[in-house]
């Protein structure tokens, strides 16, 4: 089966300001993204990637656009069912405001247990991005065999719980897992098993330099929505 190469989308104005995007519409990449989204062609160099699929959200196609720009005549999609998590009535609030929400707490400790005000539950999220995936496999090993290599971008919280899948984890783990703007996770899928081929690989280390600012935001919690990574 194909191995599937997920992009976090590039770092975008809603990360910077520290608000939980959701499906808000108009929330594009900040300069940083921008930055991350051109170097995208090179770190993929050589990859044949056989089929780009995106989120729909205006970052995720933002991030894609340098690679398809790069690559004339790659195929690309568009798919629903990778699109962030919706959020609901926490869409467009501010992460230091939710920190305060009664249900935060269930949302870092017990994610299988939440349905968002207004929106979807993550085990609908973490459902509906597995089924795609599956699906996606499918077809990309239907029309390009069982060694291809296929591009998803999509959002934090759906390539972690991607990923929590993969790993065989149940989703009340998956906040232990980070995937920063622009990483790379890949997955291999074979005939039995999943393999868990790189992890949020953004080629630089800098998140783990020590950081003069990081006890005034520092929080034993993962950021809902995946967080705007290194500084």
């Amino acid at each position: 089966m194909p191995t599937l190469i997920l992009v976090r989308h590039g770092r975008s104005t809603a990360n910077t300001a520290g608000v939980l995007a959701g499906r808000a519409p108009g929330v594009a990449l900040d300069e940083r993204g921008a930055r991350q989204a051109a170097a995208l062609p090179a770190r993929l160099a050589g990859i044949p990637v056989a089929t780009v699929v995106s989120s729909p959200l205006q970052r995720c196609r933002e991030t894609v656009a340098p690679l398809l720009a790069a690559r004339p005549g790659l195929p690309s999609h568009t798919e629903e069912r990778i699109q962030e998590c919706d959020y609901g009535d926490w869409s467009g609030r501010k992460l230091s405001e939710l920190s305060d929400e009664p249900l935060m707490a269930v949302v870092q400790q017990h994610p299988s247990a939440v349905t968002f005000p207004g929106g979807e539950s993550m085990r609908g999220m973490q459902a509906r991005a597995v089924d795609a995936v599956r699906d996606w496999n499918d077809r990309i090993e239907a029309a390009y065999g069982t060694d291809a290599v296929y591009l998803m971008c999509s959002h934090g919280d759906i390539i972690k719980s991607l990923v929590a899948d993969a790993l065989g984890l149940h989703l009340d783990l998956f906040q232990r897992i980070t995937v920063a703007p622009c990483s790379v996770t890949a997955i291999r899928y074979t005939a039995v098993r999943p393999v868990l081929l790189r992890l949020g690989d953004t080629g630089e280390l800098g998140a783990l330099a020590p950081r003069e600012d990081r006890a005034a935001d520092a929080s034993p919690d993962t950021a809902v929505g995946g967080g705007a990574g290194a500084p």
